[in-house]
């Protein structure tokens, strides 16, 4: 008894007793939590065993910082440590749940979004999700309890360093037994899962400080000189147009119509024997729209703000966070700029807030002259309404008599929210059944789908019915997936097959529709991204790219690169698939021959080059000293986007 005594009065009435309850509830709380809300794609012993040790590093290491403070104070600074990392966990299982990412320091910074999500965070929300606050709730009754007796004397700076060095020694065991199973961990950190994997949601957290530090201080350092090996690359990658297109849309219109979560999947599926999008699905067939069916989407944590990222700049969207965010200061040399020069006026059309994703700071970066924000809708019929602003019917025909105040010829983009997470619609709006799998997620999503598939089919034959139609290049595309990773057993009842690692990244495919009237169109099979549709586009519009800072090539170009990197450095190809850290024959799905892994080796090193270099433009903000014959340099100061200003200033 006496014995069971002292080890109680140790663990309740001993500040290091209290210390090593939280340690051992935060380290096996964070363990489970690792292994059951995080698809990391742990493999073999080691992994296992790294899995379970590095949450017992940070454990030791972070809560270890309360023996810093004297008297009871400790004991709060303990549970409010606690709290924090309890609070950053359970955020980071809440945004994987939809994103299938972690949190880095940059998506925290993405503040005046987050006041429209509203309810897709409730519905990520799980009844067991309060067992992740139990033993907060614990460690509070530990603190303020009268029955546990606090201790006031401060730790010994000697039994603290001996913990602190236990912290450091299990977590400097912890980083090598990683690189040894993943050299190059910390300098290859394209993939977040393999930090968390590997060192731990809290280290993972450390980690991306440093980074987001470390990218802060490259555009200080930045010179010229850094510039020269981005030109010599994009100069030696650059694709010749092909001469049956270069021109094909010389002096036209141009109508970018954004598909929002929209998966390529999606074209000519039947539910239930029935079409889901039989216009985008008439449009396959059309004799002057060439449809791109190996078209991917390479965002990252930016999603659309990335898609927009890379169709205007030909450049990669940032590792962490968004671009749209972090690098709105930056010097561009985007897509309305460039056609500025050529008579061009340019618009955005978008039935939410200017300021989500900070749209109306960084599109004065890219040089457009006019955004028709929500100010400019009427946005007070709630069944007009999506969560994230205006639905597409009502947007589209809205947006009508804006569009025809433009002087031609102009570059036009509608942003579109309809089809946008959690895929909630009036059911008095749908003219389609649900999906039957019992995800929600999945099931809505078809419904929303067509939705936009309709109010798509309204643009053409209002487009038609202004004389627009026969001199405009109209673009569709993708912007990311809608269906992430975590429906993979829905998918598979939708799909009739197992979603592997290897359907999951095919899965990426986007749609993209461009039609050019009098062009030869026809289904195109060529493996191309979102960094490839600015040549593309240019070319057509018979405006050579070779002189430009641009990352993709033109898809239509014999030359074109065909290796498609994604944002975590995996990449696609119509040979070889690069998909976590495994290579795949893409034909045929299997494993890669080991014969051809020199070659896949070889094309992931130029897919982690293409986008090392893309990162460094934008991180050091390198265009500002560069500027390509003819092109006439942004000056963000002209431009302003107020209702009842933005027409007059910006003619």
């Amino acid at each position: 008894m006496r014995k069971q005594r002292s080890v109680k009065d140790f663990l309740l009435h001993n500040f290091l007793g209290i210390y090593a309850v939280a340690v051992l509830m935060l380290w096996m709380k964070t363990y489970i939590a690792q292994t059951t809300q995080f698809e990391l794609g742990v493999e073999g012993p080691l992994q296992q065993f790294l899995l379970l040790l590095n949450p017992l590093g940070s454990a030791l290491l972070f809560l270890g910082i309360s023996f810093l403070f004297k008297g009871t104070r400790k004991y709060t600074a303990l549970v409010m440590i606690y709290t924090l990392m309890s609070i950053l966990l359970y955020a980071n299982i809440v945004y994987y749940r939809f994103f299938s990412d972690f949190i880095t320091i940059p998506t925290l910074m993405q503040t005046q979004n987050f006041g429209d999500l509203g309810g897709s965070v409730l519905s990520l929300l799980k009844p067991y999700d309060i067992l992740f606050f139990v033993d907060v709730f614990i460690m509070m009754y530990l603190r303020f309890s009268r029955k546990v007796q606090k201790e006031t004397k401060r730790i010994g700076s000697k039994k603290a360093a001996a913990i602190i060095a236990v912290a450091l020694v299990i977590s400097i065991i912890n980083l090598g037994l990683a690189e040894s199973s993943r050299p190059q961990l910390l300098t290859r950190g394209f993939d977040r899962n393999y930090i968390v994997k590997y060192l731990g949601m809290y280290n993972y957290t450390i980690y991306d400080s440093v980074e987001t530090a470390a990218a802060s201080s490259r555009r200080a350092l930045a010179d010229s000189s850094d510039v020269t090996e981005v030109i010599n690359y994009t100069e030696s990658a650059y694709a010749k147009p092909n001469p049956t297109y270069f021109g094909a849309a010389k002096g036209m219109n141009v109508i970018y119509l954004h598909l929002e979560s929209f998966q390529n999947f999606l074209i000519n599926y039947k539910l239930n024997g029935e079409e889901v999008t039989p216009f985008l699905n008439s449009l396959t067939k059309d004799e002057n729209t060439a449809y791109f069916d190996n078209f991917f989407h390479q965002t990252g944590q930016g999603k659309t703000s990335d898609a927009e990222f890379m169709l205007e700049n030909s450049i990669f969207g940032m590792p962490q966070g968004s671009a749209f965010i972090t690098k709105a200061q930056n010097t561009y040399q985007a897509a309305p700029s460039i056609l500025k020069d050529r008579g061009y006026t340019s618009a955005v059309f978008h039935g939410n807030n200017g300021s989500f994703w900070n749209r109306n700071t960084i599109y004065k970066a890219f040089g457009y002259d006019h955004f028709f924000d929500a100010s400019y809708y009427d946005t007070s019929a709630p069944i007009d309404m999506a969560e994230y602003g205006l639905l597409d019917k009502p947007f589209y025909e809205q947006s009508e008599s804006l569009l025809g105040s433009l002087p031609q010829p102009f570059y036009a983009k509608f942003i579109t929210v309809g089809n946008h997470y959690p895929y909630a619609m009036d059911q008095s709006l749908v003219t389609i059944d649900k999906a039957q799998t019992g995800d929600a997620s999945v099931d809505d999503y078809f419904q929303t789908a067509r939705y936009t598939d309709e109010a798509i089919e309204t643009v053409f034959t209002r487009l038609k019915e202004m004389g627009l139609y026969d001199n405009s290049v109209i673009v569709l595309y993708g912007d990311h997936y809608g269906i992430s990773d975590n429906h993979k057993k829905a998918m598979g009842q939708i799909l009739g097959k197992d979603i592997t690692p290897y359907e999951s990244a095919n899965l990426q495919r986007v749609p993209l529709f461009i039609h050019v009237p009098g062009m030869k169109g026809g289904i195109n099979h060529t493996y191309g991204g979102q960094t490839d549709l600015l040549p593309t586009l240019l070319h057509l519009l018979g405006i050579d790219t070779k002189d430009y800072v641009q990352f993709g090539t033109d898809l239509f170009s014999e030359e074109h690169n065909e290796i498609v990197p994604f944002r975590n450095g995996d990449f696609v190809s119509p040979t070889i698939d690069s998909i976590n850290e495994k290579f795949y024959d893409n034909r045929t799905g299997l494993p890669l021959d080991e014969s051809q892994l020199e070659r896949a080796e070889a094309m992931k090193k130029e897919a982690a080059y293409k986008l090392g270099l893309s990162d460094k433009v934008v991180n050091g903000d390198l265009l500002r000293f560069y500027t390509p014959k003819g092109y006439t340099p942004v000056d963000p100061s002209q431009y302003n986007y107020t209702k009842d200003v933005d027409v007059e200033v910006n003619e």
